[in-house]
């Protein structure tokens, strides 16, 4: 596993930045590529190909009625993007928020279905370069979050990394979520969301102390 120079390109407090393959000065295969970050103290990543890119965490819209590890929604240049709680949606408590938490805009679906989504993580770590070999198959028991979540993990030097499976993590079910996410979402929601927060948590819905 090596680390591709990407890591200078990642987001920084107040700015949104594009950390697909295509976007970045990077070697090797966009399909061996990882956004890594981190989630209670474990490390998880998502393959860079559905990464668009990292916002700073801001002001977010809520939705009522909607399953509660849909956080709410955004605006992301005119468009009403929903975000998901992935601890909650984890099953575990919902983690603080800090200066550090993210959120990671992916794109979900099939090609006919493709749709943007935006995943709470606590912070974002690097872009790893994993190849094929280097991952295992997921643990048969022993992890924090369901099995069937679990692509694979990538070995990290001593350690891993577990490989996000997001068509499992935001399934077809949750597919049908969203759209009624983005049907009821109020016909106004703030401008854009790279605007948000820019001192942490300026005008947020959603305050530091929120554990919900």
């Amino acid at each position: 596993m090596s680390t591709t120079d990407s890591k200078s390109n990642l987001p920084v407090r107040g700015q949104s930045r594009a950390v697909t393959g295509t976007g970045t000065d990077t070697a090797g295969s966009d399909e061996n590529q990882y956004l890594t970050f981190k989630l209670q103290s474990e490390i998880y990543a998502f393959g860079i190909l559905n990464v668009k890119e990292i916002l700073e965490f801001g002001k977010i819209t809520k939705v009522p009625m909607m399953p509660d590890f849909i956080k709410g929604v955004i605006n992301l240049r005119g468009e009403v993007v929903p975000v998901v709680n992935l601890a909650r949606r984890f099953g575990l408590k919902s983690s603080e928020i800090t200066k550090r938490t993210c959120i990671v805009i992916i794109e979900i679906g099939s090609e006919e279905t493709r749709q943007e989504l935006g995943v709470m993580v606590d912070s974002v770590s690097e872009v790893l370069q994993i190849e094929n070999d280097q991952i295992r198959p997921a643990p048969g028991f022993g992890a924090k979050i369901r099995n069937d979540f679990i692509r694979g993990m990538g070995k990290l030097n001593d350690d891993f990394v577990i490989i996000l499976d997001q068509d499992r993590v935001l399934s077809v079910d949750e597919l049908a979520a969203v759209r009624q996410v983005r049907e009821m979402a109020p016909e106004h929601v703030d401008e854009d969301h790279e605007e948000f927060g820019r001192s942490g948590q300026d005008g947020a819905d959603d305050s530091g102390g929120d554990r919900s």
